[in-house]
């Protein structure tokens, strides 16, 4: 039996990409380091936790023909924000220079995917008996009895969005909700 559902979102996983380029790996390091300093300082408060950032990768861009070689660096910053925070987030982040905005993603609470993964499991012992009846009822026998529960897995997956700067703003309960779903393979014998 294959079950699936979505949750609210409770609150939401972002990345942001940022990056600096320069002539010199220093300058680049330097550009790189300030603009991390003011998206530390913009984002923060809007922040619930703590931010995860990658050490950064550097490498040339252009040269020859293309225009002067320039040094890039380039790095990833990754937090959670609450539905409350969900639109500020995305403003102030589209408003920093060198940072894009790569994704939002919706995640639900532990009680609301606790809750979801019960009701799916509710749901597919009662698919499965139902169709363990008609099968036994189609065969002409009387008697059904569920010998084997083999759980395959809930898997819960969050909700990956692309997020888009807008003037009209962005509202959390329009983000796709988090989907879960889970798989029995139910056993029956029927006499």
């Amino acid at each position: 039996m294959n079950e699936r559902g979505t949750s609210r979102s409770d609150h939401f996983r972002f990345s942001l990409g940022l990056d600096a380029e320069h002539a010199s790996k220093d300058a680049e390091m330097s550009a790189l380091n300030a603009r991390l300093a003011k998206v530390r300082q913009v984002i923060q408060p809007l922040v619930m936790g703590r931010l995860k950032i990658p050490a950064p990768r550097s490498y040339a861009v252009g040269g020859g023909t293309s225009g002067p070689r320039l040094e890039r660096a380039r790095t990833t910053i990754i937090g959670e924000v609450s539905r409350d925070d969900y639109d500020a987030l995305i403003q102030a982040a589209g408003r920093l220079p060198g940072v894009r905005l790569q994704g939002m993603t919706s995640l639900a609470s532990s009680e609301s995917r606790a809750s979801l993964a019960d009701q799916l499991l509710k749901q597919a012992l009662e698919t499965g008996q139902r169709l363990a009846q008609a099968t036994a009822r189609a065969l002409g026998l009387r008697k059904v009895e569920l010998l084997l529960i083999d759980q395959r897995g809930s898997i819960h997956r969050p909700m990956q969005m692309a997020a888009r700067m807008g003037e009209a703003g962005f509202r959390p309960g329009e983000a796709p909700k988090p989907r879960q779903s889970l798989t029995l393979k139910l056993n029956y014998c029927l006499r």
